[in-house]
């Protein structure tokens, strides 16, 4: 099964030399990129939180491997749905799932929410999409497993971090994790970025069930706080001492609407 681009033209250049023009001025690749467990990246349009995402990649040595997690943010199919099957029809190229792992990982899906082998969830999700062309215009040879997420409590979101490192263990080649999200929208800079600060502090600590508890607690609109904590939780599962913010940045640092903005920041987590 081909899967075709949902967001092309739209949060991203379609066509492929405007793309990779606009990639080039996002991604500076270091002397000595990192080998990082994970990634949390933003995912509006390239415009807004480009920069961020680039900052983030920069940084990573990108293997041919990735698990990519997003929030599904229409709500269809699975509540954890896995694509296992196919390729991603990309600008910049075919993008191949990689089935072995997909399949590693569903064999350890957990009893509490059964991970599904679903492609509806992602037929017109964005989330994951846009953290494609920069992983693939740093890794050729990128293959990938896309997860959608809906809303999950914490437990849910435990176990599935613990299948997920169990499931990366078992594959036992290179892979990185990517979780996506934005942080708050829609509020004023002074309110999102206080409101960021303490995500962005969870973040830092290693601390999933504080991340998730805190979301909730002070109503953070991070729309991809689910993907964030499972990611977190596999993490330390996976033997991650440290968190880095590596940039954090607002729609209103482009627009110069400072009224109404959406908050971006980008980790690595080592």
């Amino acid at each position: 099964m081909s899967r075709m681009p949902a967001v092309a033209n739209m949060f991203y250049p379609g066509d492929k030399s405007r793309l990779e023009e606009q990639l080039n001025a996002f991604v500076k690749p270091v002397p000595e990129p990192k080998g990082v467990l994970a990634a949390i990246s933003p995912h509006a349009g390239y415009m807004y939180s480009g920069g961020v995402a680039g900052a983030v990649f920069s940084q990573i040595r990108v293997p041919d491997t990735v698990v990519i997690l997003g929030p599904n943010h229409r709500g269809l199919g699975a509540t954890v749905a896995v694509n296992t099957s196919g390729v991603w029809d990309m600008p910049l190229g075919p993008v191949p799932i990689d089935e072995a792992l997909a399949e590693a990982i569903l064999q350890v899906s957990t009893s509490v929410v059964k991970m599904k082998d679903d492609s509806e969830a992602h037929e017109m999700e964005h989330s994951i999409e846009v953290q494609v062309p920069f992983l693939q215009f740093l890794q050729p040879e990128l293959s990938i497993v896309p997860i959608a997420l809906s809303h999950l409590n914490y437990d849910a979101c435990q176990e599935i971090g613990h299948a997920l490192a169990q499931g990366v263990k078992d594959y036992s080649k290179e892979v990185l994790l990517v979780a996506s999200t934005d942080m708050t929208h829609y509020e004023s800079q002074e309110t999102a970025k206080a409101k960021d600060k303490l995500a962005i502090d969870r973040i830092l600590d290693l601390d999933p069930k504080g991340l998730h508890e805190t979301v909730v607690r002070h109503g953070i609109s991070m729309c991809g706080v689910i993907p964030t904590t499972i990611v977190l939780d596999a993490c330390k599962v996976m033997g991650a001492g440290n968190a880095e913010l590596v940039q954090y940045a607002t729609s209103g640092d482009v627009t110069g609407d400072y009224a109404q903005v959406v908050g971006y920041a980008g980790f690595v987590v080592y």
